[in-house]
């Protein structure tokens, strides 16, 4: 008995019009994953044999949600009822998935999509207490201190499960119950669709109710256990904004707790956002305001917020990220990100690297040990170990209709307000006058100076040669001294 084979059937077609919305009820996310995908995970824990996902039409967007967010050894199938007869037409239509089935002595667990609170603990139990009792079917149950919405218990003088009544059908005698039906089953699939087969729409709704199954089961003289919840809360289904706000607050504060029991601070959890999809390595500092989403991964030590929103990010241990946006980015080791910066898809920080205060960077390579101090726009771009782009500085990387690239050497440094205009590289070491408009490759160690930029090639040597001025005196405006070090008379540029 303990080994008969277990299937599932997941509820997935209801309209779900008091969400007022375009999107599906169950795609709506919590902590970045569909409600309806948090179920499956956790049925998904019980390895069933089957899982039938009942949709409204085949092809729909629930469906190619689940085809693409489950993981491939989850077998998953789709059908579709048509016509939207109820949750008792539904599973008879998933039940239909099972002929070619060899035998139906399983059990099969029917469960509703909008239930994402649900965990494999629940699901486990209910399971083992349903083989344990042989009964032919089990049920959770929970009791709410606010029962509306939900179908109510109805218990005999033995105090078993008699029957389920929804509250659109019950008495006012039966609506003051607080033991609920929060659609989770678990069938002998034998019985139950013979037992499907008796159920009629005489309802306040004209639908074939699944819980009127449990009712026809007890008159057909079989065993029905009823299994109370451990945390009513797992039970909780989703039907409005309202209800979603808190299925995800709860869940979120699971998420928070497992990853601080994991080595994980969070300065406060309830400022505190991250998706079940997340990875964090212990160590991880989380400061008050902090958004993790998508795939993104945080290495040890690193420190992230307040303020920031990371998105498929990758940081590498020991990183700091403050009041930033990272979206599909790398940032290396020890690097420093922020305050305010936003970095773009594409973007890869090494080690060490500096991105200050409103610098943009996009689709770009930036060095080991690199600085972006502040108020710089680099796209399309590469920016060598060491190189410094000053205040300012952006990459012209837009011709007004293709996107070109910019090299920026290793130990390079440019003046404020430079603009490189791509495709252009600076060469190892080069430097350009602060104002310089930069149209042409800079070769290693020169100067570029001027609008549009003149070369001043040895310019870097004959600086360190002679001990004349050094690149941060000649950025605050001494171009006589950037002229005077390369030895050469003429116009003056503007200074480096």
């Amino acid at each position: 008995m303990a080994h008969r084979p277990l299937s599932a059937v997941v509820l997935a077609a209801g309209e779900g019009t008091r969400m007022r919305s375009a999107t599906p009820k169950v795609l709506h996310p919590l902590c970045g994953r569909a409600m309806v995908l948090h179920v499956l995970d956790a049925l998904a824990a019980l390895a069933p044999a089957r899982c039938v996902v009942v949709v409204r039409r085949r092809g729909d967007a629930v469906e190619t949600a689940i085809a693409a967010g489950t993981d491939p050894g989850v077998p998953v199938e789709f059908v579709e009822q048509a016509v939207p007869r109820g949750t008792g037409d539904a599973t008879a239509v998933a039940l239909g998935a099972f002929a070619d089935a060899d035998a139906d002595d399983d059990d099969v667990i029917v469960c509703s999509a909008d239930i994402p609170l649900v965990d494999s603990e629940a699901l486990g139990g209910l399971v083992t207490e349903h083989r344990r009792t042989d009964a032919a079917a089990s049920l959770l149950t929970a009791v709410l201190a606010d029962p509306t919405g939900y179908g109510r218990i109805v218990r005999d003088a033995r105090g078993e499960v008699a029957r389920i009544v929804e509250q659109s059908d019950a008495t006012p005698d039966e609506l003051t119950v607080t033991e609920v039906n929060p659609s989770i089953y678990c069938f002998r699939r034998s019985l139950l669709a013979p037992a499907l087969r008796r159920v009629r729409p005489d309802n306040a709704q004209g639908e074939y109710y699944l819980t009127d199954v449990i009712g026809v089961l007890r008159t057909t003289g079989h065993s029905v256990v009823a299994v109370p919840a451990a945390d009513p809360a797992t039970t909780l289904g989703v039907n409005d904004r309202v209800q979603l706000a808190e299925a995800e607050a709860r869940l979120r504060a699971r998420v928070n707790a497992a990853w601080m029991r994991a080595g994980v601070t969070m300065v406060d959890p309830d400022r505190t956002y991250v998706d079940v999809s997340v990875t964090l390595a212990p160590d991880v500092r989380l400061l008050p305001g902090t958004i993790l989403e998508g795939r993104t991964e945080i290495g040890s030590g690193s420190v992230i917020g307040p303020d920031c929103r990371l998105v498929d990010a990758t940081v590498a241990s020991g990183a700091v990220i403050e009041s930033s946006v990272v979206r599909s980015a790398t940032v290396g080791a020890g690097a420093h990100v922020g305050p305010f910066a936003h970095l773009r898809p594409g973007t890869a920080l090494g080690a060490d690297a500096r991105v200050g205060s409103f610098v943009e960077a996009k689709n770009a390579e930036v060095g080991p040990g690199a600085k972006l101090p502040h108020l710089a726009y680099v796209g399309d771009a590469e920016v060598g170990a060491g190189a410094n782009v000053g205040a300012g500085t952006i990459t012209a990387n837009y011709d007004g209709r293709d996107k070109h690239r910019t090299r920026i050497g290793a130990d390079a440094r440019t003046g404020s307000n430079s603009v490189l205009v791509a495709p252009v590289e600076l060469g190892d070491g080069a430097t350009t006058g602060a104002g310089a408009v930069v149209t042409r490759d800079v070769p290693s160690g020169a100067l570029a100076i001027g609008v549009p930029a003149r070369i001043v090639e040895g310019w870097a040597a004959a600086r360190d040669h002679d001990g004349g001025a050094r690149a941060g005196d000649a950025q605050d405006g001494d171009a006589d001294a950037a002229r005077d070090a390369a030895g050469e008379p003429g116009d003056r540029g503007p200074g480096v």
